[in-house]
């Protein structure tokens, strides 16, 4: 297996803050994705979209990245062929108010050992609604509390992904995670907004940041290098469950 990274190299139109950086990189993506049919038919059904990204570093103490300046995010994805077509289509997009892509770096990291990985960017886990009019909870210590139950989700999600993706079947005998870790006192979010009728409206994803260690066996590595590839947990493609690595 192997993953497709590409550092993207930024120049901010408009200062962004933090809280609105997930945001402007997401629909920056979204909007070069779709300027390909290909791409753009598969945006709008419901399937994966097999790719996360980070957001801008350097980090600014004040929060506050500016205008002028210039900054990098990077994008993963699992897909060749769509991370080749997609540093030409990001930097294709240059009428965007916000952010234009001055340089992309390409590299392909092939599956190794894992001992370690963090969430640079929170994890979003779902609860299940009890009803059709009730709100989107989110897993967090104090609402939920289940850690098993934390775990059992994060595993079936990136089995999922993996198993459409590849086509074939993974025969699991245990959690990939040996150990899980959360390095937050209080929950995290990732910001983004929707349009209708003329109205904005900011939604919250809430998440959490993790230290994990994956189990050593053949399985629970694959997925543990797919999250790299694909994001941990959910809405990757706004943001969540970006992680980094640490090699043994």
């Amino acid at each position: 297996m192997k993953i497709f990274e590409l550092k993207c190299i930024t120049y901010l139109k408009q200062d962004v803050s933090f809280e609105d950086s997930f945001d402007s990189i997401s629909k920056f993506i979204n909007y070069s994705i779709c300027q390909k049919d290909e791409y753009k038919q598969k945006h709008n059904q419901n399937v994966f979209n097999n790719y996360c990204f980070g957001s801008f570093f350097p980090i600014e103490k004040d929060k506050l990245y500016k205008k002028g300046n210039t900054y990098y995010f990077t994008f993963r994805t699992i897909d060749e062929k769509f991370a080749k077509e997609l540093s030409n289509l990001l930097r294709a997009n240059i009428n965007n108010p916000y952010l234009q892509i001055v340089q992309v770096e390409k590299r392909d990291i092939k599956q190794f050992f894992i001992s370690e990985i963090y969430s640079a960017t929170p994890v979003v886990v779902s609860l299940k609604k009890e009803n059709e009019k009730s709100h989107q909870l989110f897993w967090t210590l104090e609402k939920s509390g289940d850690i098993l139950e934390l775990q059992k989700q994060l595993q079936e999600n990136l089995i999922k992904k993996y198993e459409e993706f590849f086509g074939e079947k993974l025969n699991v005998s245990q959690n990939f995670i040996q150990l899980l870790e959360i390095k937050n006192h209080k929950p995290q979010s990732v910001c983004f907004t929707t349009t209708k009728n003329e109205m904005q409206k900011k939604i919250r994803l809430i998440g959490n940041k993790f230290r994990i260690i994956p189990n050593e066996d053949e399985i629970s590595q694959k997925l543990a290098f797919l999250s790299l590839g694909v994001g941990l947990g959910e809405k990757s493609s706004y943001g969540g469950g970006f992680m980094i690595w640490k090699r043994q």
